[in-house]
Formats: C-alpha cells, sequence, structure tokens
C-alpha cells in the first residue's frame, strides 16, 4: 500500500496539478498523511529547478497549515477520533503519544521543532500538541522554523547541485537532518552552559 501511494504522489509531479498537490499533500502529512511531502517537492524540483524556492515555500506554508488541523484534531476531536488514529494512521500508537507527552513536559518548542525539522512523523506531534494543550504559539513558531528550514535544506541543494543530488538526498537526507538538528541541540546547550 505504501508504495502504490508513493508512487500516486509522485505521479502529480507530472501533471499541471503538482504545485496545488505539493500543497495539499504537505498539509495532509502533517495531520494525518504518511508520504512526506519531499518526496513530490524534490520531484517537482528537479523537473524545474529554478522554481526550487517556490515549491519549498508551498511545503512550507501547506505543512504549517495542516499543523493546525492537527492540533485541532488532539484539543477537540481525540475523544471522537482517537480510535482510528491510534489505529490507521501510521505513527500514531498510544506509546508514541505517551512518548511525546513526555517531550512536551520537557520542552515542547525542543520537541516541536525537532519533528518538524527531521523525518520523526510529523503529525504524531501536531496531533500531540493538541491532546496535551500546547499553546497555539508555541506549535506554529516550532513548525514554521522547522518545517521551513527543512523544506528550503532541499531547494538549495537541488538549486545549487541539480538532479545529481536527487540520490544523495534520498538516501541521506533523513540522518543528515537528524545530525543538523542534534548539533543544533548541542549548541544551545552549550551557549546555555557557557552563559
Amino acid at each position: 500500500m505504501m508504495r502504490s501511494l508513493y508512487r500516486w504522489v509522485l505521479h502529480w509531479a507530472e501533471t499541471p496539478y503538482g504545485t496545488p498537490a505539493l500543497f495539499g499533500l504537505s498539509f495532509a502529512e502533517s495531520s494525518f498523511f504518511p508520504i512526506p511531502p519531499d518526496v513530490l517537492q524534490i520531484a517537482l524540483s528537479i523537473s524545474k529547478p529554478r522554481r526550487s524556492f517556490y515549491y519549498a515555500l508551498v511545503s512550507g506554508l501547506g505543512s504549517v497549515t495542516g499543523a493546525l488541523l492537527g492540533w485541532f484534531v488532539g484539543y477537540a476531536l481525540w475523544a471522537a477520533l482517537g480510535g482510528f488514529f491510534v489505529h490507521y494512521v501510521p505513527g500514531c500508537s498510544q506509546d508514541n503519544i505517551d512518548y511525546v507527552g513526555k517531550l512536551y513536559s520537557e520542552n515542547a518548542f525542543l520537541a516541536i521543532l525537532g519533528a518538524a525539522f527531521t523525518p520523526i512523523p510529523f503529525k504524531v506531534f501536531t496531533i500531540t500538541a493538541g491532546i496535551f494543550h500546547i499553546s497555539l504559539a508555541v506549535l506554529l513558531v516550532a513548525s514554521f522554523l522547522g518545517r521551513f528550514a527543512r523544506f528550503f535544506a532541499v531547494a538549495v541543494c537541488i538549486y545549487f547541485f541539480g538532479p545529481s543530488v536527487k540520490a544523495l538526498l534520498d538516501k541521506y537526507f533523513g540522518l543528515a537532518t537528524f545530525v543538523f538538528f542534534v548539533l543544533l541541540v548541542a549548541g544551545f546547550v552549550l551557549i546555555r552552559y557557557l552563559l
């Protein structure tokens, strides 16, 4: 099923509706859809490298807007829809929700920022933010920073290195974003202890 969804997502790059599909996919991935929007963003950007930053903007706007839906599902609809999400939405297991709730009790902003930037399923964090009543301001600022950084990193790679970078992005993007995020957090911790 995942392979079919993946192919379905990629087919939009070959249609005139690639940009609206990218927005819709980015929106849906932040609340329930399992395929990350990077897949379509990369395909569209490779076909038109000069528009790479435009596609990053579309991905970012769709994703942050979708984070609002995820938060609303957790905040207002969890009692009615929680069972569906736990059983049918990849990544939304009760164990994951409990774990993210624990992360929120330590530092909600950093947890959301990390999920927004790395390949961690973002929808789990947006929905759980609503369940645990994380403020919308924290969700939006962390989502904006993390998601735009992620999608613009893809745009920079494709704009400057062209289609040849696609194989590297497919293979190492998850690892690279995770390492970068760890270094970023380590830098903040170091600054905190030095000042």
